[in-house]
């Protein structure tokens, strides 16, 4: 069998960085894309060849459906056809609905909701191609509860998942599956920046677990999902939020 190629949206540090990082351990060809305003780029991926992570690297606009739509095809072209695409690209603008602006809310709603149909389109009628897949979409439980300050966000999150229901649903016969996973707090650097007043009395609180989660244990989800073993699994929602929002 052919090695499988995994495309990871936002690949760079933090939860994407765990996530390439087990996807690459189990032997699949990671492919990572990043912000063209991201100017440390370089310096990430010899900071990885030097730990054995040797990835491919692509800057990429996904907020702009003609930048991710040229992106991918040149990656497939340089690359090979993409078989795991994992839409974890996201960014925040938090602040009150009162006075949060128009700019605010479209940036959110462009770079982690239309960046799921941007990056998913040019790749799935070629999963559904070769009769397997995986899309694996990066919600948050913000989506699932809301939060306060994040409208835009959790809006955002929230249609992730309507958009892996039913993508699902029409290409669940031809052997690719798609699947929303929705961490809580995990314990990335921008989670650690909060101060840690306000971690240990407003956040862990909330953490039946007691604790962080950590980037590894939300990496071994998805690749549990982008796995042979997941063929079964498809239009999910998996919490993985230490006990912190039940369904």
């Amino acid at each position: 069998m052919a090695q499988r190629i995994a495309l990871v949206t936002g690949g760079m540090g933090g939860l994407g960085e765990a996530i390439c990082m087990k996807l690459a351990r189990m032997g699949i060809k990671v492919v990572v894309t990043y912000s063209p305003s991201n100017t440390k780029a370089e310096g990430w991926l010899k900071e990885m060849a030097a730990r054995d992570y040797h990835f491919h690297a692509y800057p990429v606009d996904v907020s702009d459906y003609d930048s991710s739509a040229k992106s991918v095809a040149q990656i497939q072209k340089e690359v090979g056809p993409i078989d795991i695409l994992i839409n974890n690209a996201g960014i925040t603008r938090d602040t009150t609905f009162k006075k949060m602006s128009k700019v605010d809310w479209d940036a959110v709603m462009k770079t982690n909701l239309d960046s799921v149909f941007n990056m998913s389109k040019p790749v799935v009628d070629g999963m559904v191609e070769r009769g397997w897949g995986r899309v694996i979409n990066v919600s948050s439980v913000n989506g699932q509860k809301g939060a306060f300050g994040q409208t835009n966000y959790s809006a955002a999150k929230a249609g992730m998942h309507g958009f892996t229901k039913a993508l699902a649903l029409e290409v669940a016969k031809k052997g690719v599956t798609v699947n929303t996973i929705s961490p809580g707090y995990i314990g990335t650097a921008m989670v650690k920046a909060i101060p840690e007043d306000v971690l240990n009395s407003k956040i862990l609180p909330q953490i039946p677990v007691g604790r962080l989660g950590r980037p590894e244990e939300v990496a071994g989800l998805c690749a549990y999902l982008a796995s042979d073993e997941a063929a079964f699994l498809t239009g999910a929602n998996i919490a993985i939020n230490g006990g912190q929002h039940m369904f």
